[in-house]
This record gives C-alpha cells, sequence and structure tokens, in this order.
C-alpha cells in the first residue's frame, strides 16, 4: 500500500477472536494487493490497448501512404516503361538512319575516290597519249622541241592536279627535260631548209663548158647618130648626098662589127680541169641538173627517215657532181657549195632521246602502285 492511502482505525478486538485476527489481516491485504494488481493492468492494458490503437493507425496511414506512393511508383514505372519503348523505337530509328547515313558515306566516299582515280587516270592517260605523239612527231621531224612541248605541258598539267601519287612522274619529267636540254639533236628543219634552197638554185648553177655571152657584152654601143644640122634650103641638095654617105658608112660598120662576133663565138678558148665536164653535151645539161636535184631529194628524205648515213652518201655525191660539172669560178657554184658543205658539217649521226623514264613513270602510275 501507498503512504498517501488512509489508515482505518483499529477495531476493538474481542479477547475471544485474538487467536483469528492475524489470519484476516492478511487476506484483505491480498485482496488489496490483487485489487491493485488487477487495476494496474487494466490500466496497462487500457494503455497498451490505445498504444496498440495508435500503432494501428499509424500502419493504416503508412499502409495507405504506402499504397499511394506504389500506385504512384507504378505509374511512373509504366510512365517509365512507354518512354523506353519511345526512346528504344527513336534509338531504333536513329541506328537506321545512321547506318544509312554511314551507308551513304561509304558510297560518296567510294564515288568520290572513284571520280579522283578516274580524273587521275584519265590524266595519265591523256599525258601518256601527248608524249607518245610528240615522240612520233619528233622522230619525222628529226627535232627535240616537240619533245620539250609535250613534257613542259605535261607538267603544267601534272601541277595542277595537285596528285601527291603523281610527284614521281613530275621528277621523272623533270629529269628527261634536262636530258633532252643536254643532248645535242640535228636540226632538221634548218637542214631541209638549206636543202630546198639547193634545189632551187640548181637550174640558175652555170655549168663548166657552158657558152659564155661575152660577144654581146664585149660589143661596143654604138653612139646615136646626130642629129642633121639644119641647113637652109638653098643647100638641100648638097645636104642630101653628105647623108647618104653618112648611113651607107653606118651600114657598112655595123656589118663588119657583127660579122666580127659571130666569128669570134665560132671560136672559144678555157680550161676545164675536168674531162667528163668538157665533154658534156647540151642536151645532157638538163639530165644532168635533174639528177643532182634528186641526189639532194634523196638526202632530204634520209633526214626526214633518220638515215643519216644515207643522207651523207647522198651529199657527198651531190658535192662532187658540183665540183665536177659546174663551173667553180661562179658566185653562184661557190655559194651552193658553201651551204652543201655547211649541210654536210651540221649534220649529226646522234639519235633523238628517248623519254624511257617518264614513260614507265606513267605505267607505274596507271597501274595505281
Amino acid at each position: 500500500m501507498s503512504d498517501s492511502e488512509p489508515v482505518p482505525p483499529a477495531l476493538p478486538v474481542p479477547p475471544a477472536e485474538l487467536p483469528a485476527a492475524p489470519a484476516a489481516g492478511a487476506g484483505r491485504r491480498w485482496l488489496l494487493v490483487t485489487a491493485l494488481v488487477a487495476v494496474a493492468g487494466l490500466v496497462l492494458s487500457i494503455l497498451l490497448w490505445q498504444k496498440l490503437g495508435n500503432i494501428q493507425e499509424e500502419l493504416a496511414r503508412r499502409s495507405t501512404d504506402s499504397t499511394a506512393q506504389a500506385i504512384e511508383a507504378r505509374t511512373l514505372a509504366r510512365q517509365a516503361q512507354e518512354g523506353t519503348r519511345e526512346l528504344t523505337a527513336r534509338l531504333a530509328l536513329l541506328e537506321t538512319r545512321l547506318s544509312e547515313v554511314s551507308l551513304q558515306r561509304t558510297q560518296l566516299e567510294e564515288l568520290m575516290q572513284s571520280l579522283s582515280r578516274s580524273r587521275d587516270e584519265n590524266l595519265v592517260v591523256d599525258v601518256e597519249s601527248a608524249l607518245r605523239l610528240a615522240q612520233q612527231q619528233a622522230q619525222l621531224t628529226g627535232s627535240a622541241e616537240p619533245l620539250l612541248a609535250a613534257l613542259k605541258s605535261a607538267d603544267q598539267r601534272l601541277a595542277r592536279a595537285a596528285q601527291p601519287r603523281l610527284n614521281p612522274l613530275q621528277r621523272a619529267i623533270a629529269r628527261d627535260v634536262e636530258r633532252i636540254k643536254a643532248t645535242t639533236v640535228t636540226d632538221v628543219p634548218g637542214l631541209l631548209l638549206k636543202l630546198d634552197e639547193l634545189t632551187r638554185a640548181v637550174d640558175e648553177l652555170p655549168l663548166a663548158n657552158a657558152m659564155v655571152s661575152g660577144a654581146a657584152a664585149a660589143r661596143p654601143v654604138a653612139a646615136p647618130a646626130a642629129p642633121a644640122p639644119v641647113r637652109p634650103a638653098s643647100a638641100a641638095g648638097t645636104s642630101m648626098a653628105w647623108l647618104d654617105s653618112l648611113a651607107l658608112r653606118a651600114w657598112w660598120q655595123r656589118t663588119l662589127q657583127g660579122t666580127l662576133d659571130e666569128a669570134r663565138g665560132l671560136l672559144r678558148v678555157s680550161r676545164i680541169d675536168q674531162p667528163d665536164a668538157a665533154l658534156l653535151a647540151p642536151e645532157q645539161a638538163f639530165f644532168l641538173r635533174e639528177n643532182l636535184k634528186l641526189k639532194l631529194l634523196n638526202a632530204r628524205l634520209g633526214l626526214l627517215s633518220r638515215q643519216t648515213a644515207s643522207a651523207r652518201s647522198d651529199l657527198a655525191a651531190a658535192s662532187a657532181s658540183l665540183a665536177k660539172y659546174f663551173d667553180p669560178a661562179s658566185r653562184r657554184t661557190q655559194a651552193a657549195a658553201q651551204l652543201l658543205q655547211q649541210v654536210q658539217s651540221q649534220m649529226k649521226s646522234s639519235e633523238l632521246p628517248r623519254l624511257d623514264e617518264t614513260l614507265a613513270a606513267l605505267a607505274t602510275a596507271a597501274a595505281g602502285r
């Protein structure tokens, strides 16, 4: 019992019942303790019930919140799934478009490379054909100018193309240009012009046994007759007789001079060192000149066909005929002999340089290496 509870007053105990008093006090105390324990248990039960109710309310509230959160989470998850599916579809579409773009880019790169290779191949083919044509022209004309012009043009086209894989071809072209410039080549066009000039001059060359028309040059020019002086009419008869004698004397002088000139032309004394030239008939002069022209034309054809030995032999034969049958004292003959000697001295036996290095570089570039 607590100290605050009031203590009941002690009742008087009858003397006869004194032995039973302790037992009654103990029962009351147990009842009181039991009542107190029951009250305490009741209070505790009420408290526990209240706490349990609070816990149940809290659990219900939390369950409600959890349910709402679960519903919201399911909604968010559903939205996330829908977003994921949409993103997956978009990603698949983007991947498809990316693959298409990659394929188009690959095809475009292949097309550009094909166009670039085609342009380079066309450039290489054009350069090769131009160089081969220039080499044929050089062989026909005997001059290295077509080769130099074709090489310079090819170098300019390659410089404009600016392709790194064609740099070896440019270096080969530069080396061939230097080699051609250092090579001495026969000036065939100049020699052909000189031979044409000689061929045209053959018809005007005097032969060694030709008749010199010196009679007309040595013939003195007759002085014009002086006009007859005007005489008076009274002396007409005397003047007529004097004029007739003067005209007769002039006629006799002209006749005598013509006869003397013809007589001098019948006999001519000259020195001819070649007996064949002296025995050459005037009718054979035409064939002699044509034969000399044929020799010069054969030499011209030898130069064009790059047969230097044949051209040299024809020029030597033409020089021998010129010295044998034509007048060496004539200025025309001397000029023709000098021109023929110049042609013989300028003719060289060196061949035209070839473009082997450039053509090899072109073959390598065409093969794509």
